[in-house]
């Protein structure tokens, strides 16, 4: 936990405390902040101030759990206990940051019960969403997380073109594949880099590839065939939870000349990914910071105006930051199915991933972006810029 960028962000923004409540692992984010606990089973708080130091209150039966805690500690037995310690932080009229979201907008902040935020109310604080307080103190990637990360960039994107490469061979061979072979060519390759996969990748052909969840069937798995479309969606990273996620999305064609109609979306969705990226570089000058929703906005609005609005079915992308999940806990660039209020910070690292899905295709091209503090937003992924050919 870096207290001064914490407390710096704070003041910056008038904010007296921020005030992470935990029951049970209700709160990722409070698990982000903390080293690995034990089993816990009641109400924990972790209060931040925006001067002085961090403390933590857990309750007696949940001590051990805690040891590690780089905080001081204070500890409760009654509720009466709780709710005297957390007054004596929350004074009338404080603003305190929890992880609360204001309607729900932003479910992917939302963490802590309505009674909860009633209680630190009723105290006399003021709560508003730690959103970008998340980014700052659990999103952002340390320097080892970066180089990490650019390992497995690179392994994930030869995987990729080997992944690729067996279609091809095989089709020139006069040799079946299917979707499945593919997937478990893919995982195998991640398994002899030693790269850490939650889930299998999306190997999608034809109209398999405009569902942009699809699921490799292992029972009954499609057969590539020349003439085909085929859409790979793979990530993985070095293991560790510190660690960053390689996500990225490629397409090719299993023939010499790719039909118009998959060229022309392939246009879009590439000048779409390319519109996002413009504005994210734009962050590294001037005062002004974008928001999530206008780095969907900027992608969003080339595929509506190329007449493609009806292909639309998710987000342009999703946050890359340490921790478990692929998806991370920073700003998403989204839009559509929420509005992403969250500020491109320095740290932060998330995907461009633009799409379109028709009924016969989908195409999608993702690619992984890093807010570097000094050199303003990189690109640390793959990109493409043509079709593949894979004939």
């Amino acid at each position: 936990m870096e207290l001064a960028s914490l407390q710096a962000y704070m003041n910056d923004q008038r904010i007296d405390g921020w005030l992470l409540y935990d029951f049970r692992g209700s709160n990722p984010v409070f698990a982000r902040m903390m080293p690995p606990l034990g089993h816990t089973t009641r109400r924990a708080f972790l209060w931040i101030p925006a001067r002085g130091a961090a403390r933590l209150l857990c309750s007696r039966i949940d001590r051990p759990a805690f040891a590690a805690a780089p905080m001081d500690q204070d500890h409760y037995t009654s509720w009466r206990e709780m709710q005297t310690w957390l007054a004596g932080r929350v004074s009338s009229g404080a603003r305190i940051a929890m992880e609360y979201s204001p309607g729900n907008a932003l479910p992917a902040v939302a963490y802590v019960d309505a009674g909860t935020i009633e209680l630190i109310r009723g105290l006399g604080g003021e709560v508003v969403s730690s959103a970008n307080l998340v980014q700052v103190g659990a999103a952002r990637w340390s320097a080892s997380a970066a180089q990490a990360h650019a390992a497995a960039s690179k392994a994930v994107a030869e995987i990729k073109d080997a992944a690729f490469g067996l279609i091809a061979e095989r089709l020139a061979a006069g040799a079946r594949v299917t979707e499945y072979d593919v997937q478990r060519f893919i995982l195998q390759r991640f398994d002899e880099a030693g790269l850490q996969y939650p889930d299998p990748p999306i190997v999608a052909a034809n109209a398999h590839s405009g569902d942009p969840h699809f699921e490799v069937s292992a029972a009954n798995p499609a057969e590539i065939r020349k003439g085909d479309w085929v859409l790979i969606d793979l990530w993985a990273r070095v293991p560790g939870n510190e660690n960053i996620y390689s996500d990225i999305t490629w397409v090719g064609f299993a023939g010499r000349n790719v039909p118009a109609a998959h060229a022309r979306v392939f246009s879009v969705v590439k000048q779409a990914r390319d519109a996002a990226l413009e504005l994210a570089r734009s962050a590294g000058g001037g005062d002004r910071r974008i928001c999530g929703w206008e780095l969907d906005e900027a992608a969003m609005r080339v595929i509506r105006d190329a007449g493609f609005s009806e292909g639309i079915r998710h987000r342009t992308g999703h946050s890359l930051s340490p921790g478990a999940l692929v998806h991370g806990i920073g700003m998403n660039l989204d839009n559509l199915e929420t509005h992403d209020t969250r500020e491109l910070l320095p740290g932060v690292g998330f995907t461009i991933e633009p799409g379109v899905y028709l009924p016969e295709f989908g195409v999608r091209l993702e690619i992984n972006v890093h807010y570097d503090p000094t050199t303003g937003p990189t690109v640390t992924s793959c990109v493409q810029n043509e079709v593949l050919l894979l004939a």
